[in-house]
């Protein structure tokens, strides 16, 4: 039977189950991946690039050559303003990228060309979310010829650099010019622990590392290298390689505390475990530590076989009471500016802290999750009374423990 209009009942039954069937199929059909921030860090070491989206996305890259460039292609994602904003993220002083452009290459594709300053083995590939983050696709921008840290290192320091003289004070009486490597925690895309008012871990750890360094420096016996001089991030065992490959005497690792009460306070330092952590809050430490590779992104299909000799490389007892030596000296100095977490050095096992045969410290210099702490580390005289501290506590472990003679090259003289 059919109404006035010539459709019968059949073909209105025909036609709701039609639409109905578009209506499910079109909720089925997911959205395109949408960008959802660019950012751009660059460095000596390398400059990364990462993109920031809301689901996996399809991509390939290409090396062009003549001039050098990087293309990435992103498959079935919409060009918005998030990518219409990369060029803006390139600074003039970017030690690898010349220019960096996005726009629509073809339907349903984004093409992004980075024009760079030199050759570079770039590394791409994809972070899964993880804390704030959501899914990432990270461009590591690695210059063919990566800067040597100890070329570096002779050249700020001269090689006509004298011996020691006689000490003075708690000056050690060393032949030779003793290496520090100063590990300023997180950067880039970790920022480490945050505080109340919004202090980043890792811009207060570069900070109180770098008036370290200037003290350090100097001293007429003592050179010292920072894992990283800017805003960016270095795996951890690359913080570990850098600190062999300066044949540095001693590693010190600078952080900032957090803890989920804002109660907690106070100032600590830590060395590595062959056997468990020292105490429960040591070994979480251990553990929010050791995941700032999953927040920094680090690409795991790059292997370092000397990273993983060490991690079954169970002989470093004399590296590990040295560094408890070490450890308490420095202690007992920070203990004369800020009270003390607890009254003795912890132990865990924290991946930076596993180079076998260098001492080895991590210092908490104090709780960025309490206010009032969160105020004193922004403090400029408090982290000069802290990298004043740490120093001293250097010498004196150098007055008990004298360092080794090393190769002409590493003694410069």
């Amino acid at each position: 039977m059919a109404d006035e209009l010539g459709v019968s009942r059949r073909d209105v039954l025909r036609f709701a189950a039609a639409s109905l069937t578009l209506l499910v199929s079109r909720a089925g059909f997911a959205a395109a991946p949408s960008i959802l921030g660019v950012r751009v860090w660059p460095a000596k070491d390398y400059t990364r690039i990462t993109l920031e989206h809301d689901q996996p996305i399809k991509f390939s890259h290409l090396v062009v050559k003549d001039p050098e460039r990087l293309v990435v292609d992103l498959e079935g994602v919409e060009f918005n303003s998030v990518l219409g904003s990369l060029p803006s993220k390139v600074i003039e002083s970017d030690p690898h990228i010349k220019l960096l452009r996005a726009g629509r290459n073809k339907p349903g594709v984004v093409r992004i060309v980075i024009e760079l300053k030199g050759e570079v083995k770039p590394q791409v590939f994809t972070l899964k979310p993880v804390g704030e983050y959501g899914h990432r696709l990270v461009l590591d921008l690695y210059p063919v010829e990566p800067p040597d840290p100890l070329m570096a290192l002779l050249e700020e320091k001269g090689f006509d650099a004298p011996r020691g003289k006689e000490p003075a004070g708690e000056r050690p009486d060393i032949t030779r010019l003793v290496t520090i490597a100063l590990d300023p925690g997180h950067g880039g895309e970790d920022p480490g622990a945050i505080g109340r008012g919004g202090s980043q871990e890792k811009n207060v750890t570069l900070s109180i590392a770098r008036r370290l360094k200037a003290r350090i420096d100097a001293e007429q016996n003592m050179r010292s290298v920072l894992t990283r001089d800017g805003d960016f991030f270095i795996p951890l065992h690359q913080r570990v390689q850098k600190a062999r490959r300066v044949q540095a005497d001693l590693f010190v690792s600078i952080h900032a505390d957090a803890f989920v009460k804002p109660t907690a306070r106070g100032s600590s330092v830590f060395v590595l475990s062959e056997n468990g952590a020292s105490s429960s809050a040591a070994r979480w430490l251990a553990q929010r530590e050791n995941a700032a590779d999953l927040v920094g992104g680090v690409n795991i299909g790059v292997k370092d076989p000397y990273l993983a000799r060490t991690l079954l490389d169970l002989s470093q007892t004399a590296t590990i009471n040295d560094s408890l030596k070490l450890g308490r000296a420095v202690l007992e100095r920070i203990g004369g500016i800020n009270a003390l977490h607890k009254g003795q050095v912890e132990q865990a096992g924290f991946a930076v802290l596993k180079a076998p045969d260098i001492p080895s410290i991590l210092i908490e210099t104090a709780f960025i999750s309490n206010p009032e702490e969160e105020k004193r580390l922004n403090d400029e005289d408090y982290q000069e009374q802290m990298a004043e501290a740490v120093l001293k506590g250097i010498k004196h472990y150098f007055t008990k423990n004298p360092p080794l003679a090393k190769s002409r090259l590493a003694r410069l003289d």
